[in-house]
């Protein structure tokens, strides 16, 4: 089972195992970031269309640059946020994912996603992406709540987290941008999901010795 009030201050052996993620669903894999995920990081960074879509302005960095900055925070992840790759089944890399602004005080924790092969948009693979990631987010950490933002007139990516179990919670205005706030607890996603309290402890306790990949 995981333990409540995890020390993020130093890095146990048990938490490098537990971070150290590979969770296959039907249509995608998410996996740890890699050096040879850089070259598609930075072309979906300096894309305006998903610039806009992620409330940010293109990338404007060297490549160069980029790729020391990038490779830095492969080799070296901070401890409040942790950041995924997302490939399809066939070992393609289609996006990203994240968690971040950890508050395991707190119990809870932001998602963040972005596909950025358009050639994968609006066939699922962004909610199959959300759903898996909330599932290794409650089944391998003690979360309580899991939450996000996501402007206001991306109906498209609020319907999808909606599929996921998020649920509307108010407007707020953040960097001069107007953006949903949406939540999902954890007995939300337990009760979505059928897991229940003998269910829960089991997962916990696979998740602990097999990667935490979600049944």
């Amino acid at each position: 089972m995981f333990k409540k009030g995890f020390p993020w201050s130093r890095r146990s052996a048990e938490t490098a195992e537990r971070d150290n993620v590979n969770v296959a669903g039907e249509r995608v894999v998410l996996r740890e970031k890699a050096i040879s995920d850089i070259e598609d990081d930075y072309g979906w960074r300096t894309d305006p269309e998903l610039a806009e879509l992620d409330a940010t302005r293109p990338l404007n960095m060297s490549y160069e640059d980029f790729y020391r900055y990038s490779r830095d925070e492969i080799n070296l992840p901070g401890m409040r946020s942790k950041r995924l790759s997302v490939d399809d089944t066939d070992g393609k890399h289609i996006g990203n994912c994240m968690f971040y602004d950890i508050d395991m005080r707190a119990g809870e924790a932001e998602l963040g996603i972005m596909i950025g092969d358009k050639d994968y948009w609006s066939q699922g693979f962004g909610t199959e992406t959300v759903d898996l990631l909330l599932d290794h987010m409650f089944l391998a950490y003690s979360f309580k709540r899991v939450y996000l933002h996501t402007l206001t007139w991306n109906h498209r990516a609020q319907k999808s987290f909606r599929k996921s179990g998020f649920r509307d919670v108010k407007e707020v205005r953040r960097g001069g941008l107007n953006f949903l706030y949406m939540e999902v607890w954890r007995h939300e996603w337990e009760r979505m999901r059928g897991v229940g309290a003998e269910d829960q402890t089991s997962n916990d306790i696979s998740s602990s010795e097999n990667s935490n990949s979600p049944s």
